[in-house]
């Protein structure tokens, strides 16, 4: 079944004009309230929220909607990363945790995630029946007010966890520039970092409710870059919304590409001997380029479908250690199991400290292959695998390039749209094998 209102990262939308309404707020409540009270876990929700001005209704309206359900206490985190309420929920032993971000969106948009009692994201399934349960909840015109518990630190759990990663002095020395995005992490990443020595110049940290993702963040990385070149700064790192992914660029103001930091990561680790049976694990999107490295060094890469969360879940079902998507959300499901940009920032400080080598000199460690993607418009959606011409043409290509390149066909899971991506050690080589995928793709899909 496919899910109405869950995407790949939980329930997403222009606030009040989509789905996102504080009706659908108070609605999702209840279910999933209802969701809860078949568990036999503690009835204390977690909740915590980005800088957008419209987290404080959706926080009311859906804690309205667990009360309705039953007697459930909340705690209210206030503004911390999405990573800081996982931990938060494993801490307290709650039986739910909840974000109200919409991550890299612009401030008119905001979302719901939820993780659950080990602050793990639910499966597709589990979604599935507290969409079912949802579709059971009456719409109402107003809810009542209830009572809600502030935390007085709500990231203290969160900063406990990763103070301990690096010493007090550390990054003394050390010049940096940190972009927020007048985000969740405005205040966390810049006060952790400090606390290691570093010397910081910090870009995105005076969030008014409206500027979240504003020409800053991750998802704008020409403001850091160009800082870090003005600055002198070692190194730029880039948050988006939530906090939940993170983007680098050296000194040179050259962004880090998502597949090298992926094989800085786990080279070091296999290096030193702590990746999980040699294996890292990313997506199918990841380049080439790291399979070779990974290979090279004695490891392997593994690769799930797209999303964090198929990541993660082939790291818990075979105990694997690291992992991540090129987008920069990466596990290290060794500290925290779920995307968390300042703890990969600080994993990556200390291979520079370690190393004592800049990042441009440590991205040599991966050489990416040469990529062409793109995505056509299809009328319809009918199943690859039952389409001869395509799959003889997959076959061909897979055939002719060998361990040399690899091809991707897939549909867009939100779009009317089928997405290619075809790799190869040969730029040339790419081009003719992408025009002989598109062609065939236009004569049976469009």
């Amino acid at each position: 079944m496919i899910r109405k209102y869950f995407g790949t990262d939980g329930v997403r939308g222009e606030y009040g004009v989509s789905v996102l309404t504080d009706g659908f707020a108070y609605r999702l409540g209840c279910a999933m309230g209802r969701w809860l009270l078949k568990t036999d876990a503690p009835r204390m929700i977690v909740m915590g929220r980005d800088t957008r001005s419209s987290g404080v209704a959706l926080r009311d309206a859906l804690a309205s909607g667990f009360k309705a359900a039953g007697d459930f206490q909340i705690l209210d985190l206030g503004i911390v990363p999405t990573p800081a309420v996982a931990v938060h929920v494993r801490s307290c032993k709650a039986c739910l945790g909840v974000v109200l971000t919409a991550s890299h969106n612009p401030a008119e948009d905001n979302g719901i995630k939820f993780f659950n009692s080990n602050g793990l994201k639910f499966s597709d399934d589990i979604e599935l029946e507290f969409e079912a349960l949802l579709d059971g909840v009456e719409e109402v015109d107003t809810f009542d007010a209830v009572e809600i518990t502030e935390a007085i630190d709500g990231s203290a759990e969160y900063m406990k966890l990763l103070r301990p990663l690096l010493s007090t002095n550390s990054l003394e020395g050390m010049k940096l520039v940190v972009d927020t995005a007048h985000g969740a992490t405005h205040v966390t990443t810049p006060s952790l970092l400090r606390e290691f020595g570093a010397d910081l110049y910090v870009l995105g940290d005076a969030p008014d409710g409206t500027n979240i993702n504003q020409g800053v963040g991750s998802q704008c990385p020409g403001l850091l870059a160009e800082t870090v070149v003005n600055q002198g700064a070692a190194l730029g790192i880039a948050h988006d919304g939530d906090g939940d992914r993170v983007l680098f660029c050296d000194a040179n103001g050259k962004v880090l590409d998502g597949d090298v930091l992926l094989g800085i990561l786990g080279l070091s680790e296999l290096k030193k001997g702590r990746l999980i049976d040699n294996t890292l694990v990313a997506t199918m999107q990841s380049n080439l380029g790291l399979d070779r490295a990974m290979k090279g060094a004695g490891g392997q890469l593994i690769r799930t479908d797209i999303g964090d969360r198929y990541v993660l879940d082939e790291m818990l079902r075979s105990g694997y250690s690291l992992g991540g998507e090129n987008s920069g959300h990466i596990i290290c499901a060794d500290v925290n199991p779920t995307g968390d940009g300042l703890l990969c920032a600080i994993k990556l400080l200390s291979i520079l400290v370690e190393e004592q080598k800049p990042l441009s000199e440590l991205q040599s460690c991966v050489t990416l292959f040469p990529q062409k993607t793109g995505a056509i418009p299809v009328n319809a959606k009918p199943p690859l695998e039952e389409i001869p011409e395509i799959q003889s043409t997959l076959a061909s290509l897979n055939d002719e390039m060998g361990e040399s390149g690899r091809v991707l066909l897939r549909y867009s899971g939100t779009e009317l749209k089928i997405r290619l991506l075809v790799e190869g050690e040969n730029e040339s080589l790419v081009d003719a094998w992408y025009d002989v995928l598109e062609t065939s793709v236009r004569r049976q899909l469009v």
